[in-house]
């Protein structure tokens, strides 16, 4: 059930990252980073580590638009 959370944590996470590598809009990475974080913990938390990977990976994507453009575009 865990790593189910997760995964629905990581897909809401996708969908704000996805428009995120738009210039100028990488401040909404900033906004799926807690999502991201809270689905690598339950996802950690729980049996099956899909769920986490799947975050881990989001997150990954998140990490270098943001480093790209600064932190902030």
């Amino acid at each position: 059930m865990g790593s189910l959370i997760a995964f629905v944590l990581g897909l809401v996470s996708l969908v704000i990252v996805i428009p995120a590598t738009i210039p100028f809009l990488g401040w909404a990475n900033w906004l799926a980073l807690p999502l991201i974080l809270t689905g690598v913990i339950i996802g950690q938390l729980s049996r099956s580590k899909a769920g986490r990977n799947f975050c881990l990976v989001v997150l990954l994507v998140a990490i270098i638009r943001l480093s790209l453009g600064g932190g902030l575009i």
